[in-house]
Parts: structure tokens; sequence; C-alpha cells
């Protein structure tokens, strides 16, 4: 989950790629920059294009003027979605950790599987964003429409393969996990459960990400925020009910807890619903199905507000019979992405596969630090993809120059903030992990590794801030096959060899599990800081588009 035109370095053709005209990335991504664009130089300007559209919602332009503001109007939207995105997850442990420290175990088991097939689509969204970002901003508008429904096409094939074969893969898939007995027989029969569910509506997962994606290319990230926020907010609605019905329902509990609520004796209340209903709630599947209500329910809001509204590229119900032309190039760049995420989901699977070795409390604090963690990603994450929007549109301008410079600023930004992020998870990382156990069995052994797996993983934030820009840069500039190799040597060399290496060779047990994962941002941001430095990468993916033509991107 990284962010990235460049020529490919793995081409030998590459060789001859010019250098950043600003001599930016030859500096590396942490040279200073104000953030102000040097639209002032006389020779920049001359050499520059006219103005490309702005992000459509009549702001600071992404290709002229200041780097700050957009990069700061991009980044903050896709931070709030990803904090919502986490929020889907926090609500789920919050709830599911009443009913079971197992239950909290299974969906960390369970989410590697799921993002292993949900990562063969989730490339073909990242070509999308980089093809319409590119078209807007070389001004090819009806292209970027084209993009769009051709995306949208492509996905929603692979999303209804994938649900299929994911239903009917996932028993089989969890019981080849060498499992200690006891999480054998408690925790994986949960992941199954929870996993047959989210297959079965995949679909409608699938719907938003490339609503968000599209959006986010054409320059517009708080339309993705707003329809984002309907979904959380239906999901933390439906979690309780859906979980526990009326029977030991934990929110009756909170809303008693609530100064003016009390008189009302909310527990009097479910126990009288209880009575009148008998819905005592489906548990762990409850979740599953709560949280894919709840996308269908974004879903359903984005593809209106493509089709049926003036916002975000202009696309059409023509726009979705398939294009070979437009698909071909979806898939040149979607596949480097895909293989990328789904090298990812088999790296976490097979971390997951050393994991279920240990006990239940390790399991469920290796599952709650990565999904605390989870939130600590945020700020990088939003500047990475803030950052692959500002360079595919500048580059899509022919604008290498703005592109450079706003990288070295925004990862810069994203190293500080990121080390701010680790003093305060460090400080208060015990009573952040506890609110997330109630007094089920096995809280105080859980709680006491996830504190130790959080602070040790504190040291890699920083990195991690570098590592995303850079990824995202690479992604703009359509330079997927980059961005796929760095994440491969991040995931399989710095996170698994690391960890298998320390627990199975050093005998480090648990703390060889949270050492090992702290070492891959390390080792991603060093090798992608010295391959963005090579400056080859400032060539746009996408061909001039010619008058009456549709352009199509060419390798």
């Amino acid at each position: 989950m990284s962010d990235e035109p460049a020529a490919d370095p793995s081409d030998p053709s590459d060789s001859s790629e010019p250098p950043d005209p600003s001599g930016g990335p030859s500096g590396g991504p942490t040279g200073g920059d104000d953030g102000r664009d040097g639209d002032d130089d006389p020779e920049a300007a001359s050499d520059a294009p006219e103005p490309a559209p702005d992000d459509q919602v009549g702001e600071e332009s992404i290709t002229e003027g200041s780097l700050l503001r957009p990069l700061f109007r991009l980044a903050w939207p896709i931070v709030v979605i990803q904090l919502l995105q986490v929020t889907y997850n926090i609500v789920d442990t919050l709830y599911l950790g009443r009913l079971s420290a197992e239950a909290v175990g299974a969906i960390s088991l369970a989410f590697p599987l799921i993002f292993l097939l949900i990562a063969v689509a989730g490339g073909f969204t990242t070509a999308g964003a980089i093809l319409v970002a590119q078209y807007t901003g070389a001004d090819g508008e009806g292209s970027a429409g084209l993009v769009a429904g051709q995306t949208i096409f492509t996905v929603s094939v692979l999303s209804v393969l994938i649900g299929i074969g994911g239903y009917f893969y996932t028993r089989p898939a969890l019981e080849i996990l060498p499992s200690d007995a006891e999480t054998a027989a408690t925790v994986i029969p949960l992941a199954a459960d929870y996993m047959e569910v989210i297959f079965a509506g995949i679909p409608l997962m699938f719907g938003f990400f490339v609503f968000s994606a599209l959006m986010r290319g054409y320059g517009d990230t708080r339309t993705p925020m707003a329809v984002m926020f309907i979904s959380v907010l239906l999901n933390v609605l439906l979690d309780p009910f859906f979980i526990f019905g009326f029977e030991g329902n934990p929110l009756f509990e909170w809303l008693a807890a609530v100064p003016g609520l009390a008189a009302l004796d909310p527990v009097a209340l479910e126990a009288t619903l209880l009575s009148a209903t008998g819905v005592t709630g489906i548990g762990i599947q409850g979740a599953a199905l709560a949280t894919i209500l709840s996308r269908g329910v974004a879903t359903a809001i984005g593809l209106w507000i493509l089709f049926g509204t003036g916002y975000g590229p202009d696309v059409t119900l023509g726009h979705l019979a398939p294009d070979l032309d437009f698909i071909r190039d979806i898939f040149r760049l979607g596949l480097p992405s895909s293989v990328e995420q789904t090298t990812s989901a088999l790296a976490m699977i097979t971390l997951t596969a050393m994991i279920v070795t240990f006990s239940p409390p390790v399991v469920a604090a290796y599952g709650l630090g990565n999904r605390l963690i989870s939130l600590v990603f945020l700020p990088a994450m939003g500047l990475g993809r803030a950052i692959d929007t500002m360079v595919g549109q500048n580059l899509g301008a022919n604008r290498a120059d703005r592109a450079g410079r706003a990288v070295k600023f925004a990862a810069t930004t994203g190293a500080g903030v990121m080390f701010l992020v680790a003093v305060v998870a460090v400080t208060f990382t015990e009573p952040i992990v506890g609110a997330f156990l109630g007094d089920v069995p096995d809280a105080p052994a859980t709680i006491g590794y996830a504190v130790e797996y959080v602070r040790i993983r504190s040291v890699e934030f920083a990195f991690i801030g570098v590592s995303q820009v850079i990824l995202g840069a690479f992604r703009g500039a359509g330079n997927t096959k980059t961005a796929m190799v760095i994440s491969i040597l991040t995931l399989w060399v710095g996170r698994v060899a690391s960890v298998g290496y320390l627990v199975f060779v050093a005998g480090w047990g648990e703390t060889g599990v949270w050492v090992g994962m702290a070492l891959g941002n390390v080792l991603g941001a060093v090798i992608g800081v010295a391959w963005f430095s090579r400056g080859t990468w400032t060539e746009r993916y996408i061909d001039e588009p010619e008058p009456g033509v549709d352009p199509v991107g060419d390798d």
C-alpha cells in the first residue's frame, strides 16, 4: 500500500533518460524546498505550457503556482478517507474485542487472504488513476472519461470473478496454514466465517475503490471523502446489532454510562427488545455483513456521482463499452501494480503462517498492533497518494521540473510528520492498546505483546513517510514496474526474510516478529531514495493527444 513517468530503470532504453530539469531528484527526495514553485524563473516560464485544468473545483492549480496548497488540498481528504477506512477495522475490533480475543485474532488472519484476491483487481484501479491524472494534466478530458469507463468495466468483471473464487477458496486456504492446535480450533473457523461473507459481497466493495481512485486522479479527493463518511457512519450503526443483536450488546452498556441517557435505562431497553424480537446477532459474520452493506451504499453513491452529476471525469454509459486500446493500457500499467499488491498479500500470508505457530495472545497482539499501526500510516499514505496525482498531472502537462520539486517537498514533510507520530506512539502505547480489549480471556497477555510490538515498530515510522512518497511518485509517473520491484524487496527481503531468520534461526520468539516487521520500510526507503535519485523517471506515460483521436499510452 504505497504509491508513482518515468522511464523504467529496469529497461535498458532508460539509460538515455534526461535528468530532471530542476536537478531535483539527483539531490534525493529529502533535499530542501520551501514548497513554492519556481514559476517566476523566466526560462522555466518560457518553457511551461498553458496551465492544465485545475482539480475541477476552481482552486489552486495542481500544475501551476504554489506546491504546498495543492499538495495539502489533495492530501488531507485522502488522510481522512484512510482514517475512515481504518475506522471500519477499528469499529470491528472494538466490538469483536468484546466478543472474544479469538474473534480479534480471526480478522487478523482473514485480512491477508482477502487482500490477496483484492490485490488482483486493485492494480487496475491504480492504472485508472494514473491515466486519468495524466490525461487531465494534458487537457485530454474526453480521454479521461473513456479511461474512467474502461476502468469501471474491467474492475467490475474482475471483482465478480474474484468474489466467486474467493468464496470457494477460503476454507481450503485456511486449512493449509501450519497453525498452533488451539489457534486451529478456536481462531481459524471464525476467520473462515468472516471471509466467506466478505467474498460474497466483494463487488460492492470494489465499486467504491474504483470511484475513489478515478476521482483522485482527476484531482478531487473531497467528494470520495464525503461518500466514505456516509459509509463508515452506516457501518458504525450496523455493526453492534449485526454482531450482538440485543443480547450482550456493549452499545447499550456504553449508552447507560452517558449522562442523561442513563435515566432511560438502555440495558433494560435491550432486554425488552431481546424479549420482543429474539434477535441475538450473528457474531463475526455480522461484522462482515455490516461492512459489505456499508460499502454497497458507498458504491451506489459513487456511481451516481460519476454518471449522474458534473463531478469527476466526463464519463457516460457509452464509455463502458469495451475499448481494447484502453483496456490494453489499463493492463499494461495495472499488471505490475497487481503483481506488487499480490506479492504483498503473499508476503502477508507468509508472515501470517509464521504468526499462527504462536499462541492465541501473540496472534491477537499481531492483529491488534497492525490495526493500530495502520493509523500511523495515514499521514504518509495521504502524501503518497497526493503525490501520485501531482506527478501524474504535472507530467501530463510537461512539467517534470515541478513534479520533482513536489516529490522532494512531500518526502521531507512526510519524514518530519511521521517522526512526531512515532514520539506520540511510544509515549501513549499502553493506554491506546488497552482501549481495544475488554475484560476477555487472555486480554492482559495480548495487551503486553501488542505494546511491545507497537513500540519496536515506531523506529520505522519516519522511513514510512519517505517510502510512501517515493512510491507515489513512481506510480504517478506510470512507472509501476519500479514501484513493484521496490515493494517486493521491501516485503520479501526486508520483512519476510528478516522475520523468518530472527524467529526460526536466531530464536528471538515473538520479539523477532516485531523487529523483522520494522526492518521492511527502512529498507524500502533506502532503496526508493537511491532509485529515485537517478532521475530516470521524468517521461510521462501518455502520448500527445492528436485532434479527433483518443490518445493511447505507449510503452
